[in-house]
């Protein structure tokens, strides 16, 4: 019965150190991902806002 018990303690143990691991990545992806938009954001601003507005078509 004491074996039980230690083998199910040490399985809560690993499951909840496994649930926050994947909690951790989970937020270090989110992080990436919201730093990747940011840097798009802010090249997207710095586009001129005429670039594209006037096509020559005269060969």
């Amino acid at each position: 019965m004491d074996m039980a018990i230690a083998a199910l303690s040490v399985d809560m143990s690993m499951a909840k150190t496994q649930q926050e691991l994947g909690i951790t990545v989970l937020k270090m992806a989110m992080e990436s991902d919201a730093s990747a938009v940011e840097e798009t954001l802010q090249a997207i601003e710095s586009l001129d806002p005429a670039l594209g507005n006037n096509l020559d078509v005269t060969a």
